[in-house]
């Protein structure tokens, strides 16, 4: 689904910790993430609530809220324009202020939220361009309309308030705002959670459309794996605050490595083929204020065994095939196929 074959990383991740809080009450809501998003790609970032999805994009772009900490890490952005590369982590506010909008953007959950409720939507997408590239008010409103053209929204809706709007045109308007500078990453928190099956199909179709046309790269955060299977190149499942899983979306669906993987995908019903009985996740996620000594999926896990117990899995590459030599697993086992590991190891949640 990439529209270029371009192996160049825009977004380098490495070793990013946040805590909530702390001394020995701190939440450790990230954990030595690592992740890289290369240029024209789409990113899948999937999990349970509270996993940590969110928390990792406010992180990486410097708009985590109090009482979250940073303690640890590196999020390094390379321009494809023009090579600029520098830590957004150590940037100061005015090399903060200019990346923002021209070089990351981020699409909220909640359009409602993230819109002014006392100003109509032309002004607040004006407003935008205005506190970044100065010029003419008339250039302004052009670029304004263009951009609800551009996401399929009558220019004339310029004139509207936002309760005037649907949920969908709402999120529409939200992803227009976030192009308005052209940005080189988009970053999508569940942008359409709150919308209905049809309206989440066009706006996921509208968002392909644009990164092909315009070539962006996507970080798109949901729990719907079945959905980032669809429209994502890579997908990175998370848990308990740490990445599981990287592989390429084909790879996550055809042969899921991790326990976990594996329990969110058969947590979805299919839309084809003969019924079957959902199996859901047994137990329920750690206590991120005091995580189990080894694997944090381990009290969940049907595959665990003595060592999950005592050692925390790293997220290396897999040895299973070499079309597989980009997938990183966080698991004991994932070198073997799950359903190969012997009945001795096996165990019932």
């Amino acid at each position: 689904m990439r529209p270029t074959n371009d192996d160049r990383p825009v977004l380098e991740i490495r070793d990013l910790s946040v805590a909530y809080g702390y001394d020995d009450d701190a939440v450790h809501a990230l954990r030595h993430v690592n992740l890289t998003l290369h240029a024209g790609e789409v990113l899948g970032l999937a999990g349970e609530s509270g996993c940590g999805k969110s928390t990792l994009a406010y992180a990486a772009t410097r708009l985590l809220p109090p009482p979250g900490l940073i303690t640890s890490g590196e999020v390094v952005f390379t321009s494809t324009r023009d090579n600029r590369k520098f830590d957004l982590l150590s940037a100061d506010d005015r090399q903060l202020r200019r990346s923002r909008w021209t070089d990351t953007a981020i699409v909220f959950q909640g359009a409602m939220n993230s819109l002014n409720p006392v100003h109509r939507v032309g002004r607040q997408m004006t407003d935008v361009i205005a506190a970044h590239r100065p010029g003419p008010a008339a250039l302004r409103t052009e670029r304004a309309a263009e951009l609800l053209d551009l996401v399929g929204i009558p220019p004339d809706r310029m004139r509207s308030y936002p309760h005037q709007l649907s949920g969908g045109m709402r999120q529409r308007v939200m992803i227009a705002m976030a192009l308005a500078l052209e940005p080189q990453i988009v970053i999508m928190d569940e942008p359409t959670t709150a919308l209905d099956v049809v309206m989440q199909r066009q706006i996921v179709e509208q968002l392909m459309e644009l990164r092909t046309r315009l070539g962006f790269s996507v970080i798109f955060i949901t729990h719907d794996v079945s959905l980032l299977i669809e429209l994502a190149d890579r997908i990175a499942i998370m848990y308990a605050g740490q990445i599981v899983e990287d592989a390429s979306a084909r790879e996550v669906y055809r042969a899921p490595r991790h326990p976990y993987t594996a329990d969110l995908l058969h947590s979805f019903p299919p839309l084809h083929g003969p019924r079957r009985t959902l199996g859901g996740i047994g137990g329920t996620p750690p206590d991120l204020v005091a995580l189990p000594p080894g694997c944090s999926f381990e009290p969940r896990c049907r595959h665990a065994f003595d060592r999950c117990a005592r050692e925390v899995p790293t997220l290396t590459p897999t040895a299973v095939g070499e079309s597989e030599s980009h997938r990183r697993v966080a698991c004991f086992q994932h070198c073997r196929e799950i359903t190969n590991i012997p009945e001795s190891l096996r165990r019932t949640v």
